[in-house]
């Protein structure tokens, strides 16, 4: 067995220790966590290539945005709707957008605001956008797998050496906001690697290796060929079953490393994307601007779907102040993603999206906030090949409500997985029971304005 042990022995529910593990066997129970991170030097340096597969990228803005103080500013509604924030012009005419988005208004041109998001319910939790189903109602035994986990049973793995589906988040106080997406009836072998949720980078040691920073990479490259070495000689792979085989030889393979080490990257598109911070942001997710490079990087390394989680947007008080400190880090995150992925010609095949579980409300409360609103939110797409530089449905003059072109979440994630070459409307996926469920309900089509 390769075991990886961490520092911290903290017990979880079950009575296992958070003392991070994981031992090739246990990897089918779900245990995969960090230990993809090896020797991955080959790769370093190669220039752009175009991708043979398509992928989706999926920020998650865990507690709900306020779609009215970022894309849909409400200048004509009284100051006690309209908040703080002022609107600006974008490089497409006729496009407004909120003042603290600078750089995403110089290439509006790429992407698409969908301002009429509607359906969401009132959980904190990433149900809606990480799988387009409500969470209480006809759930299947075993629960509706993600996006991420359709994608990997349905295309399975580009290469042996990275996951198809890769979740960046990390373990967040309120775990629901950390949730990279569920394999529910699919199973484990079809989960999400996520390397910061077992302890992370910073406390994972590996046959007496610390991998902070992956620093020591060469001693990373021989300890892992020394493994393999030993397994080879020992007979322990043709032991293996199918699933673990796969799993030891993404353990000891190469292209993860090389994904999550961006300094690997030239420094200049290192200083675009900006570092953030590690540090959590409450109960909620960490500010890390880097993470977007990491999913780029992924993409590149064989991944098909990469989610992450950026900050945290209950913004029940201090809505504006809160806004002036994270609406930029988020423009400039994602205006360098997405103009990353145009100047590698990768805008066809790697599709970006973004938005909250719900939107906020219009009236600001007593603490400079505002509060939860499921009734209509926003959402930013790029990429994909789709039809970008537009604007999609429109609020009232308050922010409140939807009064063109309603967006329903199940649209989005027909799209988006046609994007990825399937056909979500009739395309099935069998839960434990054997039974068939398609992947998004048959009355939901791509949206004709994205992909027409």
């Amino acid at each position: 067995m390769l075991t990886i042990l961490g520092k911290n022995s903290e017990k979880f529910c079950d009575g296992h220790s958070r003392r991070s593990f994981l031992k090739i066997g246990g990897m089918a129970m779900g245990g995969a966590s960090l230990p993809e991170i090896l020797r991955a030097e080959a790769d370093a340096g190669q220039p752009p290539q175009k991708l043979k597969h398509k992928a989706v990228i999926m920020v998650f803005l865990a507690g709900g945005p306020p779609h009215q103080d970022m894309w849909d500013i409400k200048t004509d509604a009284p100051s006690e709707i309209r908040g703080e924030f002022s609107e600006i012009p974008t490089n497409v005419p006729g496009i407004r957008i909120g003042e603290e988005f600078p750089k995403i208004a110089k290439m509006a041109d790429k992407f698409a605001f969908i301002r009429s998001m509607v359906g969401a319910e009132g959980p904190h939790d990433a149900m809606m956008c990480l799988t387009g189903r409500k969470g209480n109602s006809n759930v299947p035994p075993g629960g509706w797998p993600s996006i991420g986990a359709a994608v990997s049973s349905l295309q399975g793995k580009v290469n042996d050496a990275c996951p198809p589906f890769i979740g960046l988040s990390p373990k967040c106080g309120h775990d629901e906001w950390g949730d990279p997406g569920k394999s529910g009836f699919l199973g484990p072998s079809n989960g999400a690697f996520t390397p910061f949720r077992g302890g992370g980078k910073e406390d994972i040691v590996l046959k007496g290796i610390d991998l902070e920073r992956l620093d020591d990479r060469r001693g990373l490259l021989t300890s892992f060929d020394n493994f393999r070495r030993d397994a080879d000689s020992s007979g322990m792979i043709e032991g293996l079953d199918t699933f673990n085989k796969q799993a030891f030889g993404v353990l000891t393979s190469s292209k993860l490393a090389t994904a999550l080490d961006i300094s690997k990257e030239d420094p200049r598109l290192i200083e675009k994307y900006g570092k953030g911070t590690e540090k959590l942001t409450a109960d909620g997710p960490w500010k890390r601007l880097d993470q977007f490079l990491m999913a780029r990087r992924l993409v590149e390394a064989g991944a098909r779907c990469v989610t992450l989680g950026f900050s945290r947007w209950d913004w029940h008080g201090a809505n504006f102040k809160r806004g002036r400190e994270d609406f930029p880090l988020l423009d400039q995150g994602l205006s360098t993603l997405v103009q990353d992925l145009h100047d590698r010609g990768l805008d066809k095949d790697v599709s970006v999206v973004v938005w909250g579980e719900f939107g906020r409300t219009p009236k600001i409360n007593a603490n400079a906030g505002r509060d939860h609103w499921p009734r209509v939110s926003c959402a930013l797409m790029a990429g994909g090949g789709m039809n970008t530089g537009q604007v999609i449905g429109s609020t009232d003059r308050l922010g409140g409500e939807a009064v063109d072109r309603p967006v329903e979440f199940p649209e989005v994630f027909s799209t988006l997985y046609h994007n990825m070459g399937i056909d979500a409307r009739a395309t099935t996926v069998k839960d434990l029971g054997g039974r068939p469920h398609y992947l998004v309900d048959s009355q939901h089509a791509p949206m004709r304005e994205l992909v027409g």
